[in-house]
Order: C-alpha cells, then sequence, then structure tokens
C-alpha cells in the first residue's frame, strides 16, 4: 500500500477516502488532516461521485486519536491557530458535505476518530470497533468538534459520561444509544458499507444534496423556524426534473432515470 497518509479511489458513484497510516493507528496530525481536507474536496467536487465513504486502513484502528507528542509541545495561541483551526475547519467541510457520507469503521475511533466519525451521515462498525473520547484522561477535553456533536447525537447524560469518564464503548452499544447505524462481521465491513452506498447513489443528487441541506440547517433551528424552511425547500425540489421524473417512473412502474436536473 501507497505510504501517502491519505488515499483515495474512485468506484463510480462511489469514492473512497482512506486514512493510511497503519503503523500508528491511523492517527491524525496538521498534515494528515490538510491532506484528508484536500483529498476529501477533491471527491466532494467530483460530480460523478454520488457518495462518500472514509476508512482507516488496517485492521485495527480507524483512527485512534491525535499525536499525544504534538500535542503535549503546544501552547495555547499556537494550538488555537493550527491544529485547532485545521482540524475544526476540515471536520466541518466533511460534515456539511452536500453527498452523502459513510463511515467504514474498521476498528478503535478514538479522540480525533470519534470525532471524525461524529461528522459522517451514517457510521457502519465492523464488531471490533470501540469508540471513545478519552482525553480527560490526558488532562485535555475533545477539541475537534467532540464536545459539541456528541451532546447533540445522544441523551446528554450519556455523552457526559463518555467524556468524564474517557472509556471506550462497544460497537453494540454505539448502535443502541444512535451513535452509529449497526454492526457487522469485521470481514463484511466494506462489502456491506459499499451495498449501502450503492443504494443511496442510486437516488438523484439533486435531491439528496438538497435533503441533506434541509437536515443540517433544519436541524439548528427552532421548530416553528424549521417547518416553514422544510416548506420552502421542498417547494424548491418540485422545480427539479429529477422529482417529477421519479414521480413519472413511479407510475409508469419502471426505474427513474435521474439527471440531478
Amino acid at each position: 500500500m501507497s505510504d501517502q497518509p491519505i488515499l483515495i479511489e474512485r468506484h463510480e458513484p462511489i469514492g473512497i477516502v482512506t486514512i493510511n497510516r497503519p503503523k500508528v493507528l491511523n492517527a491524525i496530525d496538521v498534515p494528515t488532516i490538510r491532506e484528508l481536507e484536500r483529498c476529501f474536496k477533491q471527491l466532494a467536487d467530483d460530480n460523478t461521485v454520488h457518495v462518500i465513504v472514509v476508512t482507516g486502513a488496517g485492521d485495527r484502528a480507524f483512527v485512534a486519536g491525535g499525536d499525544i507528542g504534538d500535542l503535549n509541545s503546544r501552547q495555547g495561541l499556537a494550538h488555537y491557530l493550527e491544529f485547532a483551526e485545521t482540524v475544526h475547519r476540515a471536520f466541518r467541510m466533511i460534515e456539511t458535505c452536500d453527498k452523502p457520507t459513510i463511515g467504514a469503521i474498521n476498528g478503535w475511533a478514538l479522540g480525533g476518530g470519534a470525532e471524525l466519525l461524529l461528522a459522517l451521515d451514517i457510521r457502519i462498525l465492523a464488531d471490533n470497533a470501540r469508540l471513545g473520547l478519552p482525553e480527560i484522561n490526558l488532562g485535555l477535553f475533545p477539541g475537534a468538534g467532540g464536545t459539541q456533536r456528541l451532546i447533540r447525537q445522544v441523551p446528554l447524560c450519556r455523552a457526559k459520561e463518555i467524556m468524564f469518564t474517557g472509556e471506550p464503548i462497544s460497537a453494540e452499544e454505539a448502535v443502541a444509544i444512535g451513535l452509529a447505524n449497526r454492526v457487522v462481521p469485521r470481514e463484511k465491513l466494506m462489502e456491506e458499507t459499499l451495498a449501502v452506498a450503492n443504494r443511496i447513489s442510486s437516488k438523484s443528487p439533486l435531491i439528496l444534496k438538497l435533503l441533506k441541506r434541509a437536515l443540517l440547517h433544519g436541524g439548528d433551528m427552532p421548530l416553528n423556524a424549521a417547518l416553514p424552511f422544510e416548506q420552502t425547500m421542498i417547494s424548491l425540489v418540485l422545480d427539479s426534473r429529477d422529482a417529477h421524473e421519479g414521480c413519472s417512473a413511479f407510475l409508469e412502474k419502471r426505474k427513474p432515470q435521474f439527471t440531478s436536473q
């Protein structure tokens, strides 16, 4: 396998991003995050790619966190301006990508790895996966979006326990508390992930884009604002050819031919 820290593959209409540092359990540092951002954007900007899968190299870790030695060498302002700025920008770009994203979590997802998972739309876990935010054990706390995304995705009391104790949770518990979609045998992880990706990729890319925007922005609104926003977005959808193609195909009992128009 290449020694590049991030690998990208295109299996149209699916793109795959692999964090490729298995010797350090795919731990992330500033150069790796910048390369992740660059490679992910390549796929996000590629009109032939409809769904993006993110995974880790090897069979031990998705991403086992950040470089602790690097963190130990930092002071606050330098950290804020470099590592924190870079990782927040990259993860937010991934989170707000107009294309559906799927995490194929192939092992440990700790610290920054768990925080990357929290920015992905769908999470499929190998049965050996473990998730955790262990920063408290280092005299730190999650700083790549973990404190804010986790409390928005699982019950507050459970989020606090995960961060206060720093103890990892199993793949099964992650599914049980709504942090992941499903657990699959390790040897079937990519097969199952690509099956989901292919099902999604058969839908209209345009409608998926507008749906993702409705979910992303509506989720930050109070309900009395989010419902009119949904009303506007679905009305916009009905100006598309794909919406009428989908309805026509249903009435004519045929497979729709979406053109993203």
